[in-house]
Protein backbone atom coordinates (compact mmCIF):
# COMPACT_ATOMS: atom_id res chain seq x y z
CA UNK A 1 0.00 0.00 0.00
CA UNK A 2 2.85 2.36 0.79
CA UNK A 3 4.26 1.90 -2.71
CA UNK A 4 0.94 2.85 -4.31
CA UNK A 5 0.68 5.88 -2.09
CA UNK A 6 4.12 7.09 -3.15
CA UNK A 7 2.91 6.93 -6.76
CA UNK A 8 0.06 9.22 -5.77
CA UNK A 9 2.49 11.79 -4.38
CA UNK A 10 4.40 11.72 -7.67
CA UNK A 11 1.09 12.20 -9.50
CA UNK A 12 0.43 15.20 -7.27
CA UNK A 13 3.29 17.09 -8.91
CA UNK A 14 2.93 15.67 -12.38
CA UNK A 15 -0.89 16.14 -12.44
CA UNK A 16 -1.11 12.79 -14.22
CA UNK A 17 -4.61 11.91 -13.00
CA UNK A 18 -7.74 12.77 -15.01
CA UNK A 19 -10.95 14.15 -13.50
CA UNK A 20 -12.83 10.95 -14.33
CA UNK A 21 -10.43 8.89 -12.23
CA UNK A 22 -10.77 11.33 -9.33
CA UNK A 23 -14.57 11.29 -9.53
CA UNK A 24 -14.66 7.51 -9.18
CA UNK A 25 -13.66 7.81 -5.51
CA UNK A 26 -15.83 9.01 -2.62
CA UNK A 27 -17.11 12.58 -2.42
CA UNK A 28 -17.37 14.96 -5.37
CA UNK A 29 -13.88 16.17 -6.31
CA UNK A 30 -15.34 17.65 -9.50
CA UNK A 31 -17.57 20.01 -7.49
CA UNK A 32 -14.78 20.77 -5.05
CA UNK A 33 -12.36 21.76 -7.82
CA UNK A 34 -15.13 23.75 -9.50
CA UNK A 35 -15.57 25.73 -6.27
CA UNK A 36 -11.83 26.43 -6.14
CA UNK A 37 -11.83 27.63 -9.75
CA UNK A 38 -14.76 29.93 -8.94
CA UNK A 39 -12.70 31.47 -6.15
CA UNK A 40 -14.91 30.31 -3.26
CA UNK A 41 -13.23 31.50 -0.04
CA UNK A 42 -11.30 28.93 1.99
CA UNK A 43 -8.59 28.71 4.63
CA UNK A 44 -5.23 28.92 2.88
CA UNK A 45 -3.48 25.55 2.60
CA UNK A 46 -5.99 23.69 4.78
CA UNK A 47 -7.49 20.39 3.72
CA UNK A 48 -10.26 18.28 5.25
CA UNK A 49 -9.53 14.59 4.74
CA UNK A 50 -12.16 11.91 5.35
CA UNK A 51 -10.48 8.53 5.74
CA UNK A 52 -12.26 5.40 4.66
CA UNK A 53 -14.00 3.27 7.26
CA UNK A 54 -11.46 0.90 8.78
CA UNK A 55 -8.39 2.86 7.61
CA UNK A 56 -5.57 1.97 9.99
CA UNK A 57 -3.69 4.58 12.00
CA UNK A 58 -0.54 3.75 10.02
CA UNK A 59 -2.37 4.47 6.74
CA UNK A 60 -3.65 7.79 8.06
CA UNK A 61 -0.18 8.75 9.23
CA UNK A 62 1.26 7.80 5.85
CA UNK A 63 -1.13 10.23 4.15
CA UNK A 64 0.04 13.05 6.40
CA UNK A 65 3.72 12.21 5.87
CA UNK A 66 3.28 11.70 2.15
CA UNK A 67 1.85 15.19 1.79
CA UNK A 68 4.43 16.70 4.10
CA UNK A 69 1.42 18.05 5.99
CA UNK A 70 0.74 18.97 9.60
CA UNK A 71 -2.37 17.65 11.34
CA UNK A 72 -4.22 20.61 12.87
CA UNK A 73 -7.32 18.98 14.29
CA UNK A 74 -9.56 15.92 14.47
CA UNK A 75 -12.91 17.18 13.22
CA UNK A 76 -14.70 13.87 13.72
CA UNK A 77 -13.17 10.94 15.53
CA UNK A 78 -13.20 7.41 14.19
CA UNK A 79 -15.44 5.22 16.32
CA UNK A 80 -14.29 1.91 14.89
CA UNK A 81 -17.06 1.94 12.28
CA UNK A 82 -16.73 5.32 10.60
CA UNK A 83 -13.52 6.87 9.30
CA UNK A 84 -11.89 9.88 10.91
CA UNK A 85 -12.18 13.40 9.46
CA UNK A 86 -8.88 15.26 9.92
CA UNK A 87 -7.92 18.86 9.23
CA UNK A 88 -4.46 19.08 7.64
CA UNK A 89 -2.18 22.02 6.84
CA UNK A 90 -0.34 21.53 3.55
CA UNK A 91 3.15 22.80 2.75
CA UNK A 92 3.10 26.30 1.33
CA UNK A 93 4.08 25.29 -2.21
CA UNK A 94 1.41 22.61 -2.69
CA UNK A 95 -1.53 23.25 -5.03
CA UNK A 96 -4.83 22.58 -3.26
CA UNK A 97 -6.68 21.39 -6.38
CA UNK A 98 -3.91 18.93 -7.16
CA UNK A 99 -3.94 17.61 -3.59
CA UNK A 100 -7.72 17.08 -3.69
CA UNK A 101 -7.50 15.29 -7.02
CA UNK A 102 -4.58 13.09 -5.97
CA UNK A 103 -6.01 12.06 -2.62
CA UNK A 104 -9.25 11.02 -4.32
CA UNK A 105 -7.33 8.05 -5.72
CA UNK A 106 -5.67 7.08 -2.44
CA UNK A 107 -7.11 3.78 -1.11
CA UNK A 108 -7.12 5.05 2.49
CA UNK A 109 -9.02 8.26 1.66
CA UNK A 110 -12.75 8.59 0.99
CA UNK A 111 -12.51 12.26 -0.03
CA UNK A 112 -10.53 15.45 0.49
CA UNK A 113 -11.68 19.04 0.21
CA UNK A 114 -10.75 22.61 1.21
CA UNK A 115 -11.74 24.06 4.56
CA UNK A 116 -14.28 26.49 3.05
CA UNK A 117 -15.00 29.81 4.75
CA UNK A 118 -18.58 30.97 5.41
CA UNK A 119 -20.09 34.34 6.27
CA UNK A 120 -23.44 35.31 7.74
CA UNK A 121 -26.18 36.39 5.36
CA UNK A 122 -27.11 39.81 6.79
CA UNK A 123 -26.62 43.39 5.64
CA UNK A 124 -26.78 45.64 8.38
CA UNK A 125 -46.82 45.61 25.47
CA UNK A 126 -43.29 44.79 23.51
CA UNK A 127 -42.14 48.17 22.24
CA UNK A 128 -41.18 47.26 18.69
CA UNK A 129 -44.26 45.09 18.29
CA UNK A 130 -46.78 47.70 19.40
CA UNK A 131 -45.18 50.64 17.57
CA UNK A 132 -45.46 48.98 14.16
CA UNK A 133 -41.76 48.11 13.69
CA UNK A 134 -42.06 44.33 14.01
CA UNK A 135 -43.88 43.78 10.70
CA UNK A 136 -42.32 40.35 10.18
CA UNK A 137 -44.41 38.98 13.05
CA UNK A 138 -47.74 40.50 11.95
CA UNK A 139 -50.69 38.86 10.21
CA UNK A 140 -53.83 39.92 8.39
CA UNK A 141 -55.81 40.67 11.52
CA UNK A 142 -54.88 42.42 14.75
CA UNK A 143 -53.24 45.75 15.37
CA UNK A 144 -50.79 46.48 13.86
CA UNK A 145 -51.50 44.28 10.81
CA UNK A 146 -49.50 43.31 7.73
CA UNK A 147 -50.68 40.54 5.44
CA UNK A 148 -47.09 39.94 4.30
CA UNK A 149 -45.76 39.19 7.78
CA UNK A 150 -45.15 35.65 9.04
CA UNK A 151 -48.66 35.49 10.62
CA UNK A 152 -47.02 34.68 13.97
CA UNK A 153 -49.29 37.22 15.67
CA UNK A 154 -52.28 35.17 14.48
CA UNK A 155 -50.87 32.17 16.33
CA UNK A 156 -50.29 34.34 19.42
CA UNK A 157 -53.89 35.59 19.27
CA UNK A 158 -55.04 31.98 19.32
CA UNK A 159 -53.06 31.45 22.54
CA UNK A 160 -50.02 29.81 20.95
CA UNK A 161 -47.16 31.79 22.45
CA UNK A 162 -45.24 29.02 24.19
CA UNK A 163 -42.99 26.43 22.54
CA UNK A 164 -42.54 24.36 25.65
CA UNK A 165 -40.11 21.41 25.58
CA UNK A 166 -38.71 22.43 22.18
CA UNK A 167 -35.00 23.11 21.71
CA UNK A 168 -33.40 24.99 18.79
CA UNK A 169 -29.74 25.10 17.84
CA UNK A 170 -28.40 28.42 16.57
CA UNK A 171 -25.35 27.73 14.38
CA UNK A 172 -23.99 31.21 13.84
CA UNK A 173 -22.03 33.82 15.75
CA UNK A 174 -22.49 33.65 19.51
CA UNK A 175 -25.49 34.83 21.51
CA UNK A 176 -25.53 37.61 24.11
CA UNK A 177 -27.23 35.29 26.59
CA UNK A 178 -27.78 38.00 29.23
CA UNK A 179 -29.92 40.09 26.89
CA UNK A 180 -33.11 41.26 28.63
CA UNK A 181 -35.24 39.74 25.85
CA UNK A 182 -33.37 36.41 25.59
CA UNK A 183 -32.06 35.31 29.00
CA UNK A 184 -35.22 33.40 29.96
CA UNK A 185 -35.09 31.33 26.77
CA UNK A 186 -31.41 30.29 26.81
CA UNK A 187 -30.71 26.61 27.51
CA UNK A 188 -28.77 25.46 30.57
CA UNK A 189 -27.02 22.11 30.16
CA UNK A 190 -28.26 19.63 32.78
CA UNK A 191 -25.69 17.03 31.72
CA UNK A 192 -22.55 19.08 32.32
CA UNK A 193 -22.66 21.42 35.34
CA UNK A 194 -19.96 24.07 35.71
CA UNK A 195 -17.23 22.20 37.60
CA UNK A 196 -14.28 22.06 35.21
CA UNK A 197 -15.09 18.47 34.22
CA UNK A 198 -16.51 17.09 30.97
CA UNK A 199 -19.28 15.24 32.80
CA UNK A 200 -21.19 14.09 29.72
CA UNK A 201 -18.05 13.00 27.85
CA UNK A 202 -18.77 14.89 24.63
CA UNK A 203 -15.34 16.53 24.55
CA UNK A 204 -16.55 19.97 25.67
CA UNK A 205 -15.92 20.99 29.28
CA UNK A 206 -18.78 22.91 30.94
CA UNK A 207 -20.71 23.56 27.74
CA UNK A 208 -23.41 25.13 29.86
CA UNK A 209 -25.16 27.13 27.09
CA UNK A 210 -23.54 25.52 24.05
CA UNK A 211 -20.03 25.88 22.65
CA UNK A 212 -17.80 28.36 20.82
CA UNK A 213 -16.22 26.19 18.11
CA UNK A 214 -14.36 29.16 16.66
CA UNK A 215 -12.61 30.00 19.94
CA UNK A 216 -12.80 26.49 21.47
CA UNK A 217 -14.39 27.67 24.71
CA UNK A 218 -17.67 27.48 26.59
CA UNK A 219 -18.20 31.25 26.28
CA UNK A 220 -20.89 31.57 23.62
CA UNK A 221 -20.59 35.37 23.73
CA UNK A 222 -16.82 35.52 23.31
CA UNK A 223 -17.30 38.07 20.52
CA UNK A 224 -18.99 40.56 22.83
CA UNK A 225 -20.78 43.26 20.83
CA UNK A 226 -19.55 41.59 17.63
CA UNK A 227 -21.92 38.68 18.25
CA UNK A 228 -24.77 40.87 16.98
CA UNK A 229 -25.77 38.63 14.06
CA UNK A 230 -26.23 35.49 16.17
CA UNK A 231 -28.06 37.48 18.84
CA UNK A 232 -30.33 39.07 16.20
CA UNK A 233 -31.22 35.65 14.80
CA UNK A 234 -31.91 34.36 18.32
CA UNK A 235 -34.34 37.20 19.05
CA UNK A 236 -36.45 36.45 15.99
CA UNK A 237 -36.79 32.82 17.05
CA UNK A 238 -37.28 33.30 20.77
CA UNK A 239 -37.35 36.91 21.94
CA UNK A 240 -39.36 36.93 25.19
CA UNK A 241 -42.89 38.17 24.52
CA UNK A 242 -45.39 39.89 26.76
CA UNK A 243 -42.74 41.52 28.94
CA UNK A 244 -43.40 45.09 27.86
CA UNK A 245 -39.99 45.65 26.31
CA UNK A 246 -38.10 45.19 23.09
CA UNK A 247 -39.27 42.57 20.60
CA UNK A 248 -41.17 39.30 20.59
CA UNK A 249 -39.87 36.20 18.83
CA UNK A 250 -42.04 33.68 17.02
CA UNK A 251 -41.83 31.62 20.24
CA UNK A 252 -42.39 33.80 23.31
CA UNK A 253 -41.53 31.26 26.00
CA UNK A 254 -40.81 27.63 26.75
CA UNK A 255 -38.40 27.20 23.85
CA UNK A 256 -34.71 26.90 24.67
CA UNK A 257 -31.86 28.09 22.46
CA UNK A 258 -28.44 26.43 22.35
CA UNK A 259 -25.55 28.26 20.72
CA UNK A 260 -23.23 26.52 18.27
CA UNK A 261 -20.93 29.48 17.65
CA UNK A 262 -18.66 28.89 14.66
CA UNK A 263 -18.66 32.29 12.94
CA UNK A 264 -15.91 34.57 14.21
CA UNK A 265 -14.53 37.90 13.01
CA UNK A 266 -13.04 36.26 9.92
CA UNK A 267 -16.07 34.10 9.18
CA UNK A 268 -16.38 30.39 9.91
CA UNK A 269 -14.78 27.21 8.61
CA UNK A 270 -16.22 23.97 7.28
CA UNK A 271 -14.40 22.10 10.04
CA UNK A 272 -16.10 24.12 12.78
CA UNK A 273 -19.50 24.00 11.05
CA UNK A 274 -19.29 20.19 11.04
CA UNK A 275 -18.39 20.17 14.73
CA UNK A 276 -21.35 22.42 15.53
CA UNK A 277 -23.85 20.28 13.60
CA UNK A 278 -22.53 17.06 15.15
CA UNK A 279 -22.68 18.67 18.60
CA UNK A 280 -26.46 19.05 18.29
CA UNK A 281 -26.89 15.61 16.78
CA UNK A 282 -25.00 14.10 19.71
CA UNK A 283 -27.10 16.01 22.27
CA UNK A 284 -30.25 14.60 20.71
CA UNK A 285 -29.14 11.03 20.09
CA UNK A 286 -27.39 10.50 23.43
CA UNK A 287 -29.62 12.49 25.76
CA UNK A 288 -32.98 12.54 23.98
CA UNK A 289 -32.99 16.34 23.97
CA UNK A 290 -35.89 17.54 21.82
CA UNK A 291 -33.81 19.45 19.27
CA UNK A 292 -36.24 20.12 16.43
CA UNK A 293 -34.08 22.26 14.14
CA UNK A 294 -30.90 24.23 13.73
CA UNK A 295 -30.94 27.74 12.27
CA UNK A 296 -28.24 28.32 9.66
CA UNK A 297 -28.12 31.93 8.48
CA UNK A 298 -24.77 31.62 6.69
CA UNK A 299 -23.12 30.46 3.48
CA UNK A 300 -20.51 31.23 0.85
CA UNK A 301 -18.27 28.17 0.59
CA UNK A 302 -18.07 25.55 -2.13
CA UNK A 303 -19.46 22.01 -2.12
CA UNK A 304 -18.39 19.95 0.89
CA UNK A 305 -19.13 16.24 1.17
CA UNK A 306 -18.09 16.38 4.83
CA UNK A 307 -20.61 19.14 5.58
CA UNK A 308 -23.37 17.37 3.66
CA UNK A 309 -22.64 14.17 5.59
CA UNK A 310 -23.00 16.09 8.88
CA UNK A 311 -26.38 17.43 7.69
CA UNK A 312 -27.35 13.85 6.83
CA UNK A 313 -26.46 12.71 10.35
CA UNK A 314 -28.65 15.50 11.74
CA UNK A 315 -31.48 14.41 9.45
CA UNK A 316 -31.15 10.83 10.67
CA UNK A 317 -31.67 12.24 14.17
CA UNK A 318 -34.84 14.08 12.97
CA UNK A 319 -33.25 17.54 13.11
CA UNK A 320 -34.23 20.07 10.44
CA UNK A 321 -31.46 22.17 8.89
CA UNK A 322 -33.07 25.53 8.07
CA UNK A 323 -30.78 27.61 5.86
CA UNK A 324 -30.56 31.07 4.29
CA UNK A 325 -30.75 31.10 0.48
CA UNK A 326 -28.12 33.87 0.20
CA UNK A 327 -27.91 37.62 -0.44
CA UNK A 328 -26.32 37.91 -3.88
CA UNK A 329 -29.54 38.14 -5.93
CA UNK A 330 -29.00 35.17 -8.22
CA UNK A 331 -30.77 31.94 -9.15
CA UNK A 332 -29.60 29.05 -6.95
CA UNK A 333 -30.89 26.60 -9.56
CA UNK A 334 -28.24 27.92 -11.95
CA UNK A 335 -25.41 28.52 -9.45
CA UNK A 336 -25.42 26.43 -6.29
CA UNK A 337 -25.28 28.25 -2.94
CA UNK A 338 -24.17 26.14 0.01
CA UNK A 339 -25.33 25.00 2.50
CA UNK A 340 -28.91 25.83 1.40
CA UNK A 341 -28.46 23.95 -1.91
CA UNK A 342 -27.69 20.56 -0.37
CA UNK A 343 -30.49 18.22 -1.52
CA UNK A 344 -30.91 16.57 1.88
CA UNK A 345 -34.54 15.98 2.83
CA UNK A 346 -34.10 17.80 6.16
CA UNK A 347 -32.97 21.09 4.54
CA UNK A 348 -35.39 24.02 4.24
CA UNK A 349 -34.00 26.88 2.12
CA UNK A 350 -35.40 30.35 2.77
CA UNK A 351 -35.61 33.47 0.58
CA UNK A 352 -36.29 36.98 1.89
CA UNK A 353 -39.43 39.05 1.34
CA UNK A 354 -40.32 42.70 1.97
CA UNK A 355 -43.15 44.26 3.95
CA UNK A 356 -45.11 44.73 0.71
CA UNK A 357 -44.77 41.13 -0.41
CA UNK A 358 -41.91 41.48 -2.88
CA UNK A 359 -38.80 39.36 -3.15
CA UNK A 360 -36.11 41.39 -1.39
CA UNK A 361 -33.74 42.97 -3.91
CA UNK A 362 -30.74 41.13 -2.42
CA UNK A 363 -32.39 37.72 -2.01
CA UNK A 364 -31.36 34.67 -3.97
CA UNK A 365 -34.09 32.40 -5.29
CA UNK A 366 -34.52 29.02 -6.96
CA UNK A 367 -37.60 27.36 -8.36
CA UNK A 368 -36.31 23.91 -7.39
CA UNK A 369 -33.76 24.75 -4.68
CA UNK A 370 -35.33 27.46 -2.47
CA UNK A 371 -38.44 26.34 -0.60
CA UNK A 372 -40.26 29.48 0.51
CA UNK A 373 -39.99 33.15 1.38
CA UNK A 374 -40.17 34.80 4.82
CA UNK A 375 -39.77 38.36 6.16
CA UNK A 376 -36.15 39.51 5.80
CA UNK A 377 -36.12 43.24 5.00
CA UNK A 378 -36.13 45.75 7.85
CA UNK A 379 -36.30 43.18 10.67
CA UNK A 380 -35.92 44.44 14.23
CA UNK A 381 -34.44 42.11 16.82
CA UNK A 382 -32.09 41.77 19.76
CA UNK A 383 -28.40 42.78 19.66
CA UNK A 384 -25.65 43.44 22.22
CA UNK A 385 -24.22 46.94 22.52
CA UNK A 386 -21.08 48.15 24.25
CA UNK A 387 -21.66 51.01 26.66
CA UNK A 388 -18.91 52.34 28.93
CA UNK A 389 -17.00 49.09 28.57
CA UNK A 390 -20.00 46.93 29.43
CA UNK A 391 -22.39 44.93 27.25
CA UNK A 392 -25.99 46.09 27.40
CA UNK A 393 -29.24 44.99 25.77
CA UNK A 394 -30.11 46.78 22.55
CA UNK A 395 -32.19 46.40 19.37
CA UNK A 396 -31.43 46.92 15.69
CA UNK A 397 -32.98 46.51 12.25
CA UNK A 398 -31.12 44.26 9.79
CA UNK A 399 -31.80 42.99 6.28
CA UNK A 400 -30.96 39.59 4.83
CA UNK A 401 -31.99 36.03 4.18
CA UNK A 402 -30.31 35.61 7.58
CA UNK A 403 -33.28 37.46 9.05
CA UNK A 404 -35.85 35.48 7.04
CA UNK A 405 -34.51 32.09 8.11
CA UNK A 406 -35.22 32.37 11.89
CA UNK A 407 -38.87 33.20 11.16
CA UNK A 408 -39.12 29.73 9.60
CA UNK A 409 -37.13 28.13 12.42
CA UNK A 410 -39.50 29.71 14.94
CA UNK A 411 -42.45 28.32 12.98
CA UNK A 412 -40.90 24.83 13.14
CA UNK A 413 -40.70 25.18 16.92
CA UNK A 414 -44.34 26.36 17.09
CA UNK A 415 -45.50 23.33 15.13
CA UNK A 416 -43.42 20.84 17.12
CA UNK A 417 -44.55 22.23 20.48
CA UNK A 418 -48.18 21.18 19.92
CA UNK A 419 -47.37 17.94 18.11
CA UNK A 420 -44.82 16.04 20.20
CA UNK A 421 -43.02 13.30 18.33
CA UNK A 422 -43.40 14.89 14.91
CA UNK A 423 -40.72 13.86 12.45
CA UNK A 424 -38.56 16.35 10.60
CA UNK A 425 -40.39 15.39 7.40
CA UNK A 426 -43.78 16.08 8.97
CA UNK A 427 -42.69 19.50 10.26
CA UNK A 428 -41.17 20.46 6.93
CA UNK A 429 -44.27 19.33 5.03
CA UNK A 430 -46.56 21.29 7.37
CA UNK A 431 -44.54 24.50 6.90
CA UNK A 432 -44.38 24.18 3.11
CA UNK A 433 -48.03 23.13 2.76
CA UNK A 434 -49.18 26.16 4.77
CA UNK A 435 -47.43 28.77 2.63
CA UNK A 436 -49.48 31.63 1.18
CA UNK A 437 -49.22 31.93 -2.63
CA UNK A 438 -47.27 35.11 -3.43
CA UNK A 439 -46.80 36.57 -6.93
CA UNK A 440 -43.18 37.61 -6.33
CA UNK A 441 -42.31 34.02 -5.34
CA UNK A 442 -44.08 32.23 -8.20
CA UNK A 443 -41.48 30.33 -10.24
CA UNK A 444 -38.87 31.62 -7.76
CA UNK A 445 -39.41 29.07 -4.96
CA UNK A 446 -40.57 25.46 -4.66
CA UNK A 447 -43.87 26.44 -3.03
CA UNK A 448 -44.34 29.78 -4.78
CA UNK A 449 -45.37 31.13 -1.38
CA UNK A 450 -44.42 32.83 1.87
CA UNK A 451 -44.37 31.62 5.44
CA UNK A 452 -47.65 31.26 7.34
CA UNK A 453 -46.79 30.46 10.95
CA UNK A 454 -50.47 30.22 11.92
CA UNK A 455 -51.46 27.89 9.11
CA UNK A 456 -51.09 24.60 10.96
Amino acid sequence: MKKNRMAVWVGLTLMAMGAAQAASAGGRPDLVIKGLKEGKPHASGELLVKYRDGAAAADRQAVVHGLGAQKLDTVRRSNGRTGEIALLKLPGNMDLSAAVQALSADPAVEYAEPNWTYQHHAVSNDTYSTNGSLWGMYGDAGTPANAYGSQASEAWAAGHTSCGNVVIGVIDEGIYFNHEDLAANIWTNPYDPVDGVDNDGNGYVDDVRGWDFDGNSNNINSGGANDDHGTHVAGTIAGVGGNGKGVAGVCWSGVKLISGKFLGRRGGSTANAIKAIDYFTDLKTRHGLNIVATNNSWGGGGFSQALQDAITRAGNAEILFIAAAGNDAYDNDATASYPSNYPNANVIAVASTTSTGGLSSFSQWGRTTVDLGAPGSGIWSTVPKSSKGQLVSAYASYNGTSMATPHVTGAAALYASTRPGSTAAQIKAAILDATVPTPSLQNKTVTGGRLNASGF
